[in-house]
C-alpha cells in the first residue's frame, strides 16, 4: 500500500507490504509490520548506522560515501552480523536515520524482534524483518526529541532498567589473561577504602572458555575470591561468556550436540578469539539452556558474585539450525531471560557484545564499543571495530541515546602512565566520556599509580559532576566544554541536534 505522510511539515512517501494503516503515536507514527519503504526526499544526506552488537560500528556516514562497516570476514563474524553485510549500500541493525542538515532527522526504527534490518541510498529507506514481523516507529524532527520517543515506544514494548553499576574495578587491562589468586589479593588490600563499589574479575580464572571452574591459578576457589571481595566492602563481579565453547574445552568436547550448527551439520563458528574459532551453544535446546541456568546459579548462589559481565553474547543469535526453527533474537532474549531468572533482579548484569532490543528490560549495562586499549589508533588497522580507544569513544558517543533503556559502559577509563600510551588529551576525552555515561570504571592497580595518580583517580571518582548536552558532540562537565568533535570528525564541525 502506497501513502503520503506529514511528519512536522515534511512530507514522505510510504510503501508497505503489512495490513492496517498508520497510527499516530506519542512523538511520531506507529507502522504497520512487515516490510516498509520511504521515499524520503533529503538526497545525499547523512546516514546514521547502528550496529548489531556492542562491537559493531555506529556512526553517522554520508550516504554518497562509502557504507561504514567492517571489512575484514573474521572480524565481522564476531563483531557485526555477518549475515547482512552489504558492501555497496548502506545498512543499519534495529533503527536508521537520515539528518536533513537543519537538527531535524528522520527516524525509521524497529519495534520488535526477528533480525530487523534497515537499508537507505539517496532516494529510499527501507526496513525489513529476516523473521516473521513487527510494526515500525516513524519519526522525524529534531534529533534529541526523535530518538527520545524511539526509546520510550522501546521500554514499553520491550522494558527497561534503572540499576545502577557505581564505580567498577576490573582486572582487564591490568593483567589480561594472566591474572592470579596472589596478585588480586594485593590489589583488594589497595582498593580497599578506594571510591569504588565493584571489584570485577575478568578473562583469565576460568580452566577454558567453555569450562567455568577456576584453573591452578585460583587455587583457593571463586567462593573464596568473591568473601575476599565482600571484605574489602566491594561488590563482587565476575567474567563469564556463557553463551560459547572453545573447541577444545571439555565441554565442547564432551557436549557436541550442543553447539549451534549450520546447515551443513558443521558447529557454526560464532566468532574468533584466544587464536582460533570458537563455538555457540544452541540454546534454542532445553539441555544447552538448562547448562547455562546451572552455571549462573553456581557463580551467583554458590560462589557469591553479585555483578556479572556477561561477553561475546551475540553468539547466541547468530545463524545456525535451530530446534524447532526457533527465530535466533528470541532464543537469544529466552536465554538472557533464564540468565535473569535465575540471577535475580537484584544482581547487575552488564551485556558486552549485546544486541540492543532482545536484550532491553534484562540488561542493566551494555557495553557501547570495542575494548578501550591504552592507546589511541593502531597504525595497521583501520578497522572500526578494533580495540582502540578512538574507536571506543566515537562508538559510545552514537549510542548514547540507549541511556534511558539501560547503562551505557564506554568500558574503562586510565590513570596510569605504566603501559599506556595515550596522552593527556586523549585521557581527557576517556574520562568526560565516562562522566556523561554515568558508567566508570578503571583497570589500574592502586601500586601502578604515582601519589599524584592515586589522587587524581581518588577526585574523580568521587566527583559527581552535572552534564549537559550542547549538541550532537559537545556536552559540559561541570560548565566546562567537553567537544568529542575532533575525535569523530577531526576536520569539520559539530552537527547540531537541537
Amino acid at each position: 500500500m502506497a501513502l503520503l505522510l506529514e511528519l512536522a511539515g515534511r512530507t514522505v512517501a510510504l510503501d508497505h507490504e503489512g495490513p492496517g494503516r498508520p497510527e499516530l503515536a506519542d512523538g511520531g507514527l506507529i507502522l504497520p509490520p512487515g516490510r516498509v519503504a520511504l521515499l524520503h526526499g533529503l538526497g545525499d544526506a547523512l546516514f546514521y548506522r547502528h550496529g548489531q552488537n556492542s562491537w559493531s560500528p555506529c556512526g553517522w556516514r554520508r550516504l554518497s560515501e562509502p557504507p561504514l562497516r567492517i571489512a575484514d570476514p573474521r572480524r565481522r563474524v564476531t563483531a557485526d552480523d555477518d549475515a547482512w553485510d552489504d558492501p555497496a549500500r548502506h545498512h543499519s541493525s534495529a533503527v536508521a536515520a537520515l539528518d536533513a542538515g537543519d537538527g531535524n532527522v528522520l527516524l525509521l526504527g524497529a519495534l520488535g524482534l526477528g533480525v530487523p534490518r534497515l537499508q537507505a541510498d539517496r532516494d529510499t529507506l527501507a526496513g525489513w524483518y529476516e523473521h516473521g514481523a513487527a510494526p515500525w516507529f516513524l519519526a522525524y524532527g529534531p534529533e534529541p526529541e526523535v530518538f527520545a520517543a524511539y526509546t520510550r515506544q522501546l521500554g514499553e514494548r520491550l522494558g527497561r532498567r534503572d540499576r545502577r553499576a557505581g564505580n567498577v574495578w576490573c582486572s582487564w587491562y591490568a593483567y589480561y589473561e594472566t591474572v592470579t589468586e596472589q596478585q588480586l589479593a594485593k590489589d583488594l588490600k589497595d582498593l580497599t577504602g578506594l571510591p569504588f563499589d565493584v571489584a570485577q574479575i575478568d578473562d583469565g580464572w576460568e580452566r577454558a572458555v567453555g569450562d567455568w571452574q577456576p584453573n591452578d591459578k585460583f587455587p583457593s576457589g571463586m567462593a573464596a575470591l568473591a568473601g575476599r571481595i565482600s571484605d574489602a566492602g566491594l561488590v563482587p563481579g565476575l567474567w563469564l561468556a556463557p553463551f560459547i565453547a572453545l573447541p577444545g574445552s571439555r565441554f565442547a568436547q564432551e557436549n557436541p550436540g550442543l553447539l549451534l550448527r549450520d546447515t551443513a551439520g558443521a558447529p557454526v563458528i560464532a566468532g574468533h578469539n584466544w587464536g582460533t574459532g570458537y563455538h555457540a551453544l544452541d540454546l534454542s535446546r532445553p539441555e544447552a539452556l538448562e547448562h547455562v541456568r546451572e552455571l549462573i546459579h553456581r557463580v551467583v548462589h554458590e560462589w557469591g558474585f553479585r555483578y556479572l559481565k556477561l561477553d561475546f553474547i551475540n553468539a547466541g543469535a547468530v545463524p545456525g539450525v535451530r530446534a524447532g526453527d526457533a527465530e535466533r533474537e528470541q532464543t537469544y532474549r529466552d536465554a538472557l531471560t533464564a540468565v535473569r531468572e535465575v540471577a535475580g533482579d537484584d544482581v547487575y548484569l552488564l551485556g558486552s557484545g549485546a544486541l540492543l532490543l532482545p536484550s532491553l528490560g534484562l540488561l542493566d549495562g551494555l557495553r557501547s564499543g570495542p575494548d578501550v586499549a591504552p592507546m589511541w589508533q593502531n597504525y595497521a588497522s583501520d578497522d572500526p571495530s578494533d580495540a582502540m580507544a578512538r574507536n571506543a569513544v566515537v562508538n559510545t558517543l552514537h549510542r548514547l541515546w540507549h541511556q534511558p533503556l539501560a547503562e551505557v559502559d564506554p568500558d574503562v577509563v586510565y590513570f596510569r602512565s605504566r603501559l599506556n600510551l595515550l596522552t593527556d588529551q586523549q585521557l581527557g576525552w576517556l574520562r568526560d566520556l565516562a562522566d556523561v555515561c554515568g558508567f566508570r570504571a578503571v583497570s589500574d592497580p592502586p601500586s601502578w599509580l604515582t601519589p599524584a595518580q592515586l589522587d587524581d583517580m581518588t577526585a574523580y571518582l568521587a566527583a559527581r559532576p552535572e552534564i549537559s548536552r550542547l549538541d550532537r558532540y559537545r556536552f559540559t562537565v561541570d560548565g566546562r566544554e567537553a567537544d568529542f568533535t575532533p575525535v569523530v570528525t577531526p576536520a569539520a564541525q559539530a552537527y547540531p541536534i537541537s
